[in-house]
């Protein structure tokens, strides 16, 4: 390992990490694993990984990482390795879900394992705490909740998976809890929500004035860099978020700036017309073959009051997010423009 600076905010001292040799990351095409990979290669790191395409140039192979493959061997020699990849969506069947994020989990701990590696960095979410009924400013000892939704159910379970394998000295492991996050390439926090307003279908629920905690993407991957090798990050859980939580209706009226639409124009409805109106336009959707996350889980996701702690990820990490929701809506719009989205 060698020590790496992250520059500090302005007149901040710089965040230290140690640098891994090699890395292994999951569903490292995706939005949060090309991000990371990017960054550790920028460290020094050598980056390998599996998704489920092939990318040779950048070391990636192809597998399911719900079924034991010749993927697993291509862990071998990677000091950290790092488990993004899982089914986000309220939409894709329960058994599927469980099979990817729980079970899934498993096959990528046990590679990690048979490899030898020293860290296993696991991508859980703040959702673990349910999305009904915790604690404003809710940190890492408040305990999970299953509260019914496929996704919140099986990031719970994965979690007790890979603590469970820490427990029994198979890895050290960390598990980290992102906020929402979004940035240039965000499905979920990004595009989705641009294309809807664009086309005049967004809608938040009880005037938007739920609770959104965002985290972008650069100010995911410092925390993520930082517990990947910090000795006190060992069998522990962080949330990683930018330390804020904003309205709904501020987060997404950004967008509505961005597309030039009226600032206060966010279609808005009582949360159990929400409820009917995104299962509706869901089943719609999917009738036409259309990809959608319209379903009632997905309004109890906007409906949130509670944001979440980052008091321990500053205090063991030296954690620090360094862009503000501002200058993050300012790169993420530059961003748009290139793609043509705004």
């Amino acid at each position: 390992m060698v020590r790496a600076g992250i520059e500090g905010p302005a007149g901040g001292e710089a965040m230290t990490e140690q640098v891994p040799r090699t890395v292994f990351i999951s569903g490292v095409l995706g939005f949060i694993g090309g991000a990371l990979a990017k960054r550790f290669r920028s460290m020094g790191a050598e980056v390998k990984g599996v998704d489920a395409e092939a990318n040779g140039e950048d070391g990636v192979v192809s597998g399911d990482i719900t079924r034991p493959g010749p993927w697993q061997g291509h862990v071998a020699g990677c000091d950290v390795v790092v488990h993004t990849a899982a089914v986000v969506s309220n939409t894709i069947p329960r058994d599927r879900t469980w099979e990817v994020n729980v079970l899934g989990t498993r096959r990528v701990l046990d590679a990690a394992v048979r490899a030898g590696a020293s860290r296993f960095v696991h991508f859980s979410s703040v959702r673990a705490y349910s999305d009904r009924d915790f604690p404003d400013g809710v940190d890492e000892d408040w305990p999970v909740r299953p509260d019914g939704h496929r996704y919140v159910d099986t990031k719970v379970a994965s979690e007790q998976v890979v603590l469970q394998a820490h427990a029994a000295g198979e890895i050290p492991v960390t598990v980290i809890r992102p906020g929402d996050a979004y940035g240039p390439a965000s499905r979920p926090w990004t595009v989705i929500p641009v294309e809807a307003i664009s086309a005049g279908y967004f809608l938040l629920p009880d005037g938007g004035r739920g609770i959104f905690s965002p985290v972008y993407i650069d100010n995911l991957v410092d925390g993520v860099a930082l517990a990947a090798s910090n000795p006190g990050a060992a069998g522990q859980v962080f949330n990683i978020t930018d330390g804020i939580g904003v309205p709904n209706s501020e987060f997404f009226g950004h967008y509505y700036r961005m597309l030039g639409k009226k600032p206060g124009g966010t279609s808005t409805a009582p949360a159990a017309l929400a409820r009917v109106l995104f299962a509706v336009v869901g089943v719609i959707d999917r009738a036409r073959g259309k990809p959608t996350e319209g379903t009632a889980e997905a309004v109890d996701y906007f409906l949130r009051t509670g944001t979440y702690s980052i008091e321990k990820a500053r205090r063991v990490l030296g954690y620090e997010p360094r862009v503000g929701l501002e200058e993050g809506m300012r790169r993420t719009e530059a961003w748009l423009k290139g793609e043509g989205l705004v």
